[in-house]
């Protein structure tokens, strides 16, 4: 590795500087992507509510890599890696990118925030060490660092209607109003930090990006704010109602960046690597398959990779994730499906262990939340 890159290689089984935390509120621990991670603190229904209903919910996201990318010409390679344009982002912003292949199928989905001494990257666990790959090859090439800031940090979210609320009592008001673009760097008790306003559900949400050794504090008081605890097993129910794909689950090397991540490609900006995949695909006709919701009319089981047909018989797509919704009462999944059959209110059947199962195809999200509505 040269000076221009930095990286901690992670375990096999990665923990939270949380950890104990977790332990002490009886948390049950389950592995994802080579991290530990709490899967639930005992009542998974009551922790969704704390995010859907009329509170907020905490959840520990610190399993997720982040990155931090400068110098001189770090806007220029970075724009020529991603779908999105870093040439039009503000500091003090952030926006969703995917970085493709030379074919335009996802390496991995990141959000790409401007700060004061350049760019912070964040992506899921899944894809650490794939998006740290493609960036460090290009560290020799000109004034261009890396450095992985994952296993220094801790990554906190505050999911839910009174998310505002409660980092306003914590934080200044104006940072609680900041945009749904906005980040900020600030500090709490002579503790830095990096705050983005951002969704995982739907709901209102801040992240908080804070050192391993400031995170213990943090949580507390997010706590003693009123933030309640949520795991995994709730973000999960969480995410599919807020139509939000998950690398691994719902998307992978496979897929063609348009066909799950529409909103992170800017059509506009200059060459990347993959563009004229992903530009010739746009404007030549559209995906052959694309990323929806499917709906049922009740609870039903369903199996992942099910099939999807249409109502002749004919195999138009496959389920990727699939839950019951406490929200709407019925089972809801997200999937793959012909672009000639997706248009919300197609009627399909899903082809799985108890049979054929008829539902519709669902405009995502499922729940517009909170994330929707006028914030404060």
């Amino acid at each position: 590795m040269t000076k221009a890159t930095e990286q901690v290689v992670a375990d096999a089984s990665r923990t939270s500087r949380l950890h104990e935390t977790h332990l002490g509120l009886g948390a049950t621990m389950k592995e994802r992507d080579g991290c530990l991670i709490p899967a639930s603190y005992g009542d998974e229904l009551f922790e969704y509510a704390a995010v859907r209903e009329s509170g907020a919910g905490l959840i520990d996201l610190s399993s997720r890599a982040r990155f931090h990318v400068s110098g001189s010409e770090a806007e220029q390679f970075l724009n020529g890696l991603i779908t999105n344009d870093v040439k039009t982002l503000a500091e003090n912003r952030w926006m969703p990118a995917a970085f493709p292949n030379v074919q335009g199928r996802l390496i991995g989905s990141v959000r790409v925030g401007r700060i004061e001494n350049g760019f912070l990257i964040d992506t899921e666990a899944a894809t650490r060490e794939k998006v740290f790959q493609t960036i460090q090859r290009f560290t020799l090439a000109g004034d261009f660092h890396l450095k992985e800031v994952t296993d220094q940090t801790s990554l906190l979210s505050v999911q839910g209607k009174q998310a505002a609320k409660i980092i306003s009592t914590l934080f200044a008001e104006s940072v609680a109003g900041m945009p749904k673009d906005g980040l900020a760097q600030i500090k709490w008790q002579q503790r830095e930090l990096t705050l983005w306003r951002a969704t995982h559900t739907a709901e209102d949400g801040f992240d908080l990006v804070v050192g391993v050794e400031d995170a213990q504090a943090i949580w507390e008081a997010l706590v003693t704010a009123g933030a309640r605890p949520v795991g995994h097993d709730a973000l999960e129910v969480l995410r599919i109602e807020a139509g939000r794909p998950r690398y691994g689950q719902d998307m992978d090397e496979n897929t063609v960046v348009t066909e799950a991540l529409e909103d992170s490609v800017s059509y506009t900006k200059g060459c990347y690597v993959g563009q004229e995949i992903i530009a010739r695909i746009k404007y030549r006709g559209h995906v052959a398959k694309k990323l929806t919701g499917f709906a049922f009319d009740r609870l039903v089981s369903l199996d992942r990779e099910a099939t999807v047909r249409s109502v002749d018989g004919k195999d138009v797509g496959r389920i990727t994730s699939t839950t019951s919704s406490p929200y709407l009462g019925h089972t809801i999944a997200m999937g793959y499906v012909k672009f000639d059959q997706a248009a919300p209110g197609t009627e399909v059947n899903v082809t799985s262990t108890d049979g054929e199962i008829a539902a519709k195809v669902s405009e995502l999200p499922f729940v517009r939340g909170s994330w929707f509505g006028e914030l404060s």
